[in-house]
């Protein structure tokens, strides 16, 4: 059952990968990467990490879709056009299939390495140990770049108002 499970969720996430790149509209685009992390965070589950599958539910899929929409929002609809339309997506679409092939290629050629019958999980005392003693301040970092990132989308984008006279 966890095998089939795993496939699934892998479809899924591989599926709703393949949306983010290939939509044109970026609203869409940020809900097929929501449900592709959403993916990624039942595989966790189904790999017996809980703490990543959370981990990735709230920082990935919670605040990180919302700063992107966020930023969306921000972004004025003729810079959007702009970045949009370009003649170089067969470049990248090659490029990153070499990528996919070059990554999967190592992944099967190192599969025996990893393969067991016995799985396990960590203990929530290692865990919280681990986390409060060794990743404490650069968790505390990150949380300051991420702030003064989106301090610094609000005043880009009321400089922008302000230079229109305060009309949107």
């Amino acid at each position: 059952m966890g095998l089939v499970l795993f496939y699934i969720l892998g479809g899924i996430t591989i599926v709703a990968a393949l949306g983010v790149v290939t939509t044109r509209n970026i609203v869409y685009g940020a809900l097929f990467l929501l449900v592709s992390l959403m993916g990624v965070a039942g595989l966790f589950v189904v790999l017996f990490a809980e703490f990543l599958a959370l981990v990735q539910l709230l920082i990935y899929g919670g605040a990180i879709i919302i700063v992107i929409l966020f930023a969306l929002m921000l972004t004025r609809e003729t810079d959007f056009s702009i970045a949009t339309e370009h003649r170089r997506w067969p470049v990248a679409a090659v490029v990153s299939l070499a990528l996919f092939g070059l990554l999967a290629s190592s992944a099967i050629n190192d599969s025996s390495l990893y393969n067991s019958d016995r799985r396990s999980g960590i203990g929530i005392e290692e865990l919280g140990t681990g986390l409060f003693e060794n990743w404490a301040v650069p968790f505390e970092i990150a949380s300051i770049v991420l702030l003064v990132a989106l301090i610094g989308a609000i005043v880009i984008g009321r400089s922008g108002d302000e230079e229109d006279g305060g009309q949107a």
